[in-house]
């Protein structure tokens, strides 16, 4: 099952409609599970889907003569069929079931969000025998039916391997039996993407009995599936039997303080886990403490937290974790209102995870105190290694601490993205802080992007940040949303 997700993967956005016109068959290598998840990134509904622009390989021309795909202004590529968005219809779906004999290699279909698929999807499945050698099925966003889930369960008969993306099909949930009851013990088919697929109790308990058979599973995402919570008990279970696994997700899955519990149990199974999000499970809020199997996934390198309503509790059981977390990479604990006035909580983490790249602490109610424990942290050497940091969404830092913070910066060569913007609802002149800022970048090598909207620009500093980029010609980009101080007087 393939990853979706980074920094906006909880901002529940939609996938954008482009032209069709487009999208192109592509000619890419397989996509394998493992791929993705050493960024963040990702957006959780647009990363899987995402169509390609690479050049059509002149081999491959012999396809060209059928009429379905100029007519959808494609140009056909090495095993690779990309139809995503096309906006196909009932009749370019019978056109297709007449290519595939021609097509006798094919690895990858993809006909995600095309919504006239649901319905006719059975006319497709019939056929899955002529492409045997398939690897990857995507149908995304197609409106599937039970009658849909129905004939691809019995199609998966003839697709011995198979990577399945069927996530955003809501109306079937309930369904997940007919598609997976062919799964046999040691099955090279990969676990389907089930993201936003309103898999219910029952579907949850028939995952925990899956995973059973799936010890060589890599990644698992049943995210934004709200009613598995109840049934959370079998997956867990389930989990113990995937020692192979390298990225769990349940972001948004309504996960609760005992679910922490049952998780914690099979962490200790996990040993090869390298990324864990579960975050926006507001209810699992108190759960960590006394939960010590996160401390046993010593290959961690990605962990993400936010939106859980952590209680300084929690934030102590994580600093206790961390100290067993040495590859640790990705840290974000954005929306945890605890974290204000208790990072010292977590000064060991910040000290002892050398390989940090990525720290968010975005609208974690920051004070004074905190900004000027992180600077001397930076001061010390200790996060030397660190690529992106987000501190925004916290107002409540004066201009002296920000001072300090912006003479240290300079200290994180690595340094390629920093964030300190403000709360869409607050707007504040710059203090002579920006100054310090300013010559910090120009010792930094790697940074490209310094977000900061909501700081109204005075005119002085706006000369000197023009002067900035004249002298520097360099590529760095300074968001601050155009805002200036005659603009901050007509906003007060």
């Amino acid at each position: 099952m393939s990853q979706t997700g980074n920094k906006s993967s909880s901002d529940g956005e939609t996938k954008p409609q482009t032209l069709f016109v487009n999208k192109c068959i592509r000619g890419s290598k397989f996509r394998s599970p493992k791929a993705e998840n050493r960024k963040e990134s990702n957006d959780l509904k647009t990363t899987a889907f995402r169509p390609s622009d690479e050049t059509p390989k002149p081999n491959m021309m012999r396809w060209r003569k059928k009429p379905f795909l100029p007519k959808l202004g494609k140009n056909p590529v090495d095993k690779c069929l990309d139809l995503n968005n096309c906006r196909l219809t009932t009749a370019d779906v019978r056109e297709l079931l007449a290519l595939l004999p021609s097509l006798p290699d094919l690895e990858e279909l993809d006909i995600s969000w095309n919504d006239f698929i649901g319905r006719t999807l059975h006319l497709l499945m019939q056929q899955m025998h002529l492409v045997s050698k398939l690897k990857v099925l995507r149908l995304g966003r197609c409106r599937l039916t039970a009658d849909d889930v129905r004939a691809l369960g019995e199609a998966l008969k003839a697709l011995p391997e198979l990577e399945l993306n069927l996530s955003w099909n809501g109306k079937v949930g309930g369904n997940l039996p007919l598609i997976l009851r062919t799964f046999r013990e040691g099955s090279k088919i990969q676990m389907p993407e089930l993201v936003d697929y309103a898999l219910t109790s029952e579907d949850g308990a028939f995952v925990g009995q899956l995973l059973l058979r799936l010890q060589n599973l890599e990644v698992l995402d049943l995210s934004i599936n709200r009613n598995i919570g109840g049934s959370l008990n079998s997956i867990a279970q389930g989990l113990k039997s995937t020692l192979n696994l390298k990225v769990l997700k349940l972001h948004s899955c309504g996960l609760s303080q005992k679910s922490v519990k049952l998780l914690d149990a099979a962490f200790r199974y996990l040993c090869e886990l390298r990324t864990l999000d579960i975050f926006c499970n507001k209810e699992m809020s108190g759960g960590f403490e006394d939960s010590p199997g996160l401390a046993m996934l010593e290959h961690l390198e990605g962990l993400d937290l936010r939106q859980c309503s952590l209680m300084t509790d929690d934030t102590v059981w994580l600093t206790e974790a961390s100290v067993h977390l040495p590859a640790l990479e990705i840290v974000n604990l954005s929306w945890n209102k605890c974290v204000g006035s208790n990072l010292k909580l977590l000064l060991e983490t910040l000290k002892l995870s050398t390989s940090l790249q990525v720290l968010r602490l975005s609208s974690c109610s920051l004070v004074t105190e905190d900004v000027a424990l992180l600077a001397s942290v930076i001061q010390t050497g200790h996060l030397a290694r660190l690529r992106k940091l987000d501190l925004s969404y916290n107002d409540s830092i004066c201009d002296a601490e920000w001072t300090i913070f912006c003479q240290n910066l300079w200290l994180l060569k690595e340094l390629t993205e920093l964030d300190i913007s403000l709360q869409p609802s607050a707007f504040q002149e710059r203090g002579q802080w920006f100054r310090h800022l300013l010559c910090a970048v120009t010792k930094l090598p790697e940074i490209t992007e310094i977000r900061m909207k909501r700081w109204v620009l005075p005119a002085s500093q706006e000369e000197e940040l023009e002067g900035f980029d004249q002298d520097h010609k360099s590529s760095i980009h300074f968001d601050h949303g155009g805002f200036q101080e005659a603009d901050f007087s007509r906003l007060n």
